[in-house]
């Protein structure tokens, strides 16, 4: 696994011109040949983090694995930072097992770049991180940015320098002057915010002059820069100078350099106005970016009106305060750590740190609120993406909400809020975690504790821990009878245990007691609860060999288009694959896995890939290429290991593997079946997906009538008439006086049902088999 994840996307797009800094390039790269850890330490604002960037993208093609940039800044909890490691290598780990263990397991055998970027604030954390991994993986090597050292074995620090200055003396010579770094950054720059930005020997000296004033500082100057829009180069040495009078009584010669970095940041909070240095101090509040809305919300009130925050970051964005790409549909913004935490500063100073933490808290949780609320329906996607988005600022609310006196219950909430997303955590175990933290603070007999019980036991359940899962289900039940029998709890307290059973292959178990459950869901109009629980049925029956495993199928399939959950639709696809492929339609099973296959975003549903890829292989075998079978196993099991679980906890899927594996052992012989299945296991995500999808066979001609999974309703086979002859969706919906949605879902169930993914197989269908 690895070589083709870790290309240049792993690295942030730089927006401005690298200016300088060839020997330093060229001293870091000698460094990575000579030692596995080398660390760039300097002040804030000298460049570390572009230093350590420019290098990592020249070396990349270097390491097989990969270059992967992990930014810390962020990242408040030192005991989370094998785990955000994980996330940025895209591992989950939805089982019991340590981060740092399932780190180190995925990066044995690659040669691999981490950069790890500010890591002052979590410097013991990073050492004792970076001495396992080097320990552990031979391979390994580490580009580390920090203010101080980790002090361990075999580090190489490299300190690094300002850019490099004019000589003091040097009034005349302006053709030196421009080719000192830090005159080439200021002009760039200043030339990027005003392209008539013309220099003259006048102007060469001020910038010169400006340039030892912030002691060639790169931060310092482009904030500096980003003023030539709105006052001369002589107006900004001015300036420069009145600020450093202030804050060092005429000497800075003794003085540390940050407090250079601190001047010119305190200089551009001066030079914004009353209002943007409000907005500026409470925006520090939120971590890792935030979008229009949420500043909207957080920050408005008590001197900054709704309406203003736009613009007021619009004028931020223009003083280099905030920084913003986008992302979808929406813009993200941010700050540089360094302005962010001068923000808190301010922030704290002005006695409003408690109310804008709270109001953050409140934002998050309204979010996470209505994230659960939408679960089911055409924003799956984008909650998704905006939950992983969002999850430093779900952090940072669960962490105020933890250590906040009389606020825990608050946190316990949202993090039951999060059980079906569990992207927001980032993994099952984080969700735990939290979760855990809260009960242990409140620990009071209320609904809240109720669900976080009710969550916790389903969220150990998918881990693969079924003692944990008792474990809180046990204490669920000793909750007083008006907590423990609130509708809402007590039916999932039942589709909880119908899952534990379905786990521990006890079929017979489970079926009466998932029926129930979907009763309950279908008396509560609850879609999403019955569409799982429909799915968990489906594979039960499916293992009793009972034909009613098609119904549930298809009805979690109805439930999902009927409120377009298209990602939960990829789940129902192959619960519907799975009876076509019991009552041996291995062909048409197959073309379903890969329809869902194709939907499954890589990094938001590998335990969904890995479930698809384990039929595959069966259907494999069923056609005869054993090799090919073989291949989709090992690709399954890694996939299994790299979603964090393992497919010996889902007793739903053990018995067909193990029969599969057993025959293609017996069909091909041990050594060749070992030869394939490691080939598969040896495969990137991107790669098993690419070679599950491949299809170097002809098209597999249209089944017959009889063959159907379950009969087109008499509305379908209208829409299959009119789909023959070659009416569009609109003129079908036109003809059926229906609304063109409905017409796509009619067309997309037939597709679903038939084994289809064209419109002309069902249109030869329909021909074929004549009207119904």
């Amino acid at each position: 696994m690895g070589g083709a994840v870790g290309d240049a996307r792993t690295l942030p797009v730089e927006m401005t011109s690298f200016v300088g800094r060839r020997t330093e390039v060229s001293r870091v790269r000698q460094l990575l040949t000579s030692g596995r850890l080398v660390t760039l330490t300097g002040a804030g604002g000298i460049g570390k983090t572009r230093l350590a960037l420019r290098v990592a993208s020249e070396v990349r093609r270097s390491f097989p694995g990969g270059v992967w940039f992990v930014e810390l800044a962020s990242l408040e909890d030192g005991s989370l930072l094998a785990q955000a490691i994980a996330a940025k290598l895209r591992l989950g780990n939805e089982s019991g097992r340590e981060p740092v263990e399932v780190l180190t397991d995925y990066l044995k055998g690659q040669r691999l770049l981490l950069v790890l970027d500010n890591c002052e604030h979590l410097l013991e954390s990073c050492a004792a991180l970076v001495t396992t991994l080097l320990r552990a993986i031979t391979d390994l090597q580490v580009l580390a940015t920090s203010r101080q050292i980790m002090r361990i074995q075999g580090e190489y620090a490299m300190p690094v320098p300002p850019l490099s200055l004019p000589e003091p003396d040097a009034v005349g010579a302006t053709e030196a002057m421009t080719q000192c770094e830090a005159v080439r950054l200021f002009t760039d720059r200043a030339i990027a915010i005003r392209p008539d930005f013309a220099l003259t020997p006048e102007k060469i000296r001020a910038i010169g002059r400006i340039c030892h004033r912030l002691d060639g500082i790169p931060l310092a100057i482009e904030l500096a820069a980003a003023r030539a829009n709105v006052l001369s180069v002589d107006e900004l040495l001015h300036r420069l100078d009145d600020r450093f009078a202030l804050l060092t009584g005429g000497s800075r010669a003794g003085l540390p350099r940050h407090r250079t970095l601190r001047a010119a940041v305190d200089w551009s909070f001066e030079l914004c106005s009353p209002a943007e240095r409000l907005l500026w101090s409470r925006l520090s509040v939120f971590s890792d970016g935030f979008d229009l809305h949420a500043a909207e919300a957080v920050c408005s009130g008590e001197g900054i009106e709704q309406a203003e925050v736009l613009e007021l970051i619009a004028g931020l964005v223009d003083k280099s305060v905030i920084a913003c790409e986008e992302r979808g549909t929406r813009l993200r913004y941010w700050m540089l750590e360094t302005l962010r935490r001068y923000g808190q500063d301010q922030l704290v100073a002005s006695g409003e740190e408690g109310a804008l933490r709270a109001r953050h808290r409140d934002y998050y949780q309204h979010l996470a609120e209505q994230a659960e609320a939408e679960w089911f329906g055409p924003r799956q996607f984008e909650w998704f993406a905006m939950l992983r988005a969002e999850h430093p600022n779900l952090r940072a609310a669960l962490e105020f909400c933890m250590t906040e006196p009389g606020q825990a219950r608050a946190g316990l909430g949202l993090a039951a809020s999060m059980w079906n997303h569990r992207l927001g955590f980032g993994s099952l175990g984080e969700g735990r975690r939290w979760i855990a933290r809260g009960l242990e603070l409140d620990s009071a007999p209320t609904p809240v504790k109720a669900k976080a019980l009710c969550v916790d036991g389903l969220l150990a359940l998918l881990q693969g821990n079924n003692d944990g899962a008792k474990a809180r289900m046990e204490q669920f039940r000793t909750l007083p009878d008006g907590v423990q029998k609130d509708p809402d709890l007590a039916r999932a307290a039942v589709t909880i245990a119908g899952l534990t059973a379905l786990f521990r292959a006890d079929f017979a178990v489970a079926v009466p007691l998932l029926e129930d459950a979907l009763l309950r869901h279908d008396i509560r109009e609850d879609p999403g609860s019955a569409a799982v629980t429909c799915f968990m049925l489906s594979t039960a029956y499916f293992n009793l060999h009972n034909p009613r495993a098609a119904d549930r199928a298809e009805r979690c399939l109805s439930l999902c288009e009927a409120q377009e959950a298209h990602w939960s639709r990829t789940h129902a696809r192959w619960a519907v694959a799975l009876e076509q492929y019991r009552q041996g339609r291995t062909g048409r099973a197959a073309t379903l896995v890969r329809n869902a296959l194709r939907e499954k975003p890589l990094s938001h549903d590998q335990y969904g890939i890995a479930q698809c890829l384990e039929v595959l292989g069966w259907c494999a075998l069923a056609e005869n290429a054993g090799e090919r079978a073989a291949t989709l196993l090992g690709a399954a099991q890694a996939t299994w290991e790299l979603s964090g679980s393992a497919l010996s906890g889902f007793g739903h899927l053990r018995a067909d593997h193990q029969q599969c594996e057993a025959r293609l052992r017996h069909d091909m012989g041990d050594d060749p079946f070992t030869t394939a299945f490691r080939t598969g296991a040896q495969l990137s995500l991107e790669q098993a997906v690419d070679y599950a999808l491949a299809e170097n066979r002809a098209p597999a001609p249209s089944p017959p009538a009889e063959e159907v999974s379950a009969p087109l309703t008499r509305r379908e086979r209208e829409v299959a008439d009119l789909v023959a002859q070659g009416w569009t969706n609109k003129q079908i919906a036109a003809q059926l006086v229906i609304s063109r949605r409905t017409a796509e879902g009619h067309v997309e169930h037939i597709l679903t049902k038939l084994g289809f993914t064209s419109r002309a197989q069902i249109a030869a269908w329909a021909v074929t088999h004549g009207s119904g």
